[in-house]
């Protein structure tokens, strides 16, 4: 990724970053859904806001909320069994993480799309 770097400067290595916290977090959230009736399961999250430019600051400042509200609720049991996987809060995390994948696929493509744009020159 050094070399890689140097060529294009950090952008590819934070979107690489970025699309693999996603995909991280994506992995424990349906792990979360596959256990909503493993008694005595806690559910698991992970802050996925890594900062990319300007643009990501408010839908960053929104994850960072989500994950405090995530943590709160990871202490304490929903049900009697002591599982406390929320099945409507899964849901909505994993469609959030989704749409967050989503904008990252678009803005690496739209990135190495004006890179190839830079190496033809403009034609």
């Amino acid at each position: 990724m050094a070399y890689l770097d140097n060529l294009f400067g950090p952008h590819a290595g934070n979107l690489n970053r970025a699309l693999n916290k996603t995909s991280e977090r994506q992995s424990l959230l349906m792990k979360n859904l596959a256990n909503v009736n493993t008694p005595g399961y806690k559910r698991e999250d992970m802050d996925f806001s890594i900062m990319l430019d300007e643009k990501m600051d408010e839908f960053d400042t929104m994850v960072a909320e989500r994950s405090l509200k995530s943590k709160r609720s990871s202490e304490s049991s929903l049900r009697p069994d002591k599982n406390n996987v929320d099945l409507e809060m899964e849901v909505m995390s994993i469609a959030e993480t989704e749409a967050r994948f989503n904008a990252l696929t678009e803005l690496t493509g739209r990135y190495f799309s004006g890179l190839k744009n830079v190496i033809r020159e403009g034609r």
